[in-house]
């Protein structure tokens, strides 16, 4: 067993009761059905969907949903295939509109898909990461169909996004946990979940970026159409879904701090499937026409070419959890503006501020300032080693399944009245 697997407080182990998974036995191999529904989260199950292909034990089913099915969203599904990968069910969300009432129809349209999905795969797990409503979509008919439910990134905290609401319920809903850090581990158990079913692993992200081969910077220049050493940043803003008022005011701020910098170019790449995602793309659209040559979009860059324009950006800067958990890694500063990203663990590279055109400004200057990329290149990593894929993967091929959905509220002790 992997150290990083090893359960805490096993003593628990023996309160859960020990019921039945199914009628009949479990096979010699176990099947895992893995779901995506964006592009950042497929780039982080990627390897654990690898190491499960290479598993002899494990059966990887996977089903797509969401933005990779969606031509406005790039319609990711292809690079996937591109990727080797086999797609053994799509469940279209039919994304129409951004606004609230169309969210709750895609999320209605992937209960109905996901649960026809899990049906016919009839898998031993499901596998899910995040805190996206397509996620929780998939885990609500995993838990009408009876499979248990695996769960990576659970006990972190967006308190400026409605993803805070549905990671926590995708914890109660989930029968495994998979946790970044021994902080959200600490978190997970203090939800209610036994502590012999909560493993810190470390971050997905690390697997993905230790096994990429380097980039040139000249062939990194060339699919980016960036100039010969032109320096950037690397720009992704998401509408923060708590909070009232337009969101691509936020990025008109953004935008106009970034002008303050002529000599940087920018690279923005797209904004994800939440509720006011229009108005952040027009912002985007007419700022790329109005700075031709210097301001580019890409609706999605692939993992391999995102990957190294954050290795290589003079800075990563906007609001995704990118900034804060793979930027740090490579050592690349972050300025993370406004409140979607509040919460989570901080690496010291990572600047925070407001969403005003002056705060982003002034952490920009910061950002580039000599004193503080030395800071940055030296900062402690607070979200563990590479290796999680393969951890997680044991855990998936050796736990109990027997008994697996009874869940037994774990209490802390000492008095909380």
């Amino acid at each position: 067993m992997f150290p990083g697997l090893r359960p805490r407080h096993a003593r628990h182990q023996s309160e859960v009761p020990a019921l039945p998974f199914s009628p009949t036995p479990a096979p010699a191999h176990r099947t895992i059905c893995v779901v995506t529904g964006s592009r950042a989260e497929y780039g982080l199950l990627l390897p654990l969907m690898r190491t499960i292909e290479a598993d002899s034990a494990l059966d990887l089913r996977l089903v797509v949903t969401g933005s990779h099915l969606s031509a406005r969203f790039g319609a990711t599904a292809a690079a996937i295939e591109a990727d080797g990968l086999v797609i053994d069910a799509r469940v279209d969300l039919e994304l129409a509109g951004d606004s609230p009432r169309e969210t709750a129809r895609a999320m209605a349209l992937g209960l109905t898909g996901m649960a026809e999905a899990f049906e016919r795969q009839r898998p031993h797990l499901v596998v899910v990461l995040g805190d996206r409503y397509e996620i929780l979509a998939a885990a609500q008919a995993a838990m009408l169909l009876r499979i248990p439910i695996a769960h990576i990134h659970g006990g972190e905290a967006s308190e400026g996004a409605m993803d805070e609401a549905i990671r926590h319920a995708l914890t109660k809903m989930a029968h495994l946990h998979f946790a970044a850090a021994e902080p959200y581990r600490r978190r997970i158990v203090q939800m209610g979940e036994r502590p012999e079913r909560v493993f810190t692993v470390g971050a997905m992200a690390l697997d993905a970026l230790a096994a990429l081969p380097a980039m040139p910077r000249a062939e990194l220049e060339q699919r980016l159409g960036l100039p010969e050493g032109a320096p950037f940043f690397l720009v992704t803003y998401h509408p923060v879904t708590l909070e009232n008022g337009d969101p691509g005011h936020a990025m008109e701020a953004l935008a106009a701090a970034l002008d303050a910098f002529p000599d940087h170019h920018v690279i923005a790449t797209g904004v994800n499937a939440d509720p006011g995602h229009d108005s952040v793309s027009r912002v985007i659209d007419r700022w790329c026409k109005a700075r031709p040559g210097r301001v580019r979009a890409a609706t999605s860059l692939g993992l391999s070419l995102y990957a190294a324009a954050m290795d290589a950006a003079a800075a990563v800067v906007g609001n995704s959890s990118s900034g804060i958990i793979e930027a740090p890694f490579l050592k690349t500063p972050t300025v993370n503006i406004g409140r979607r990203q509040q919460g989570r663990l901080r690496a010291a590279s990572v600047i925070d501020c407001a969403e005003t055109e002056a705060d982003i400004r002034a952490a920009l200057i910061r950002a580039l300032a000599p004193a503080f990329r030395a800071e940055a290149a030296r900062a402690p990593y607070p979200f563990g080693t590479p290796g999680a894929a393969a951890r997680i993967a044991e855990a998936l091929r050796t736990v109990q399944l027997d008994g697996l959905l009874i869940k037994t509220f774990f209490d802390l002790p000492g008095d909380w009245a």
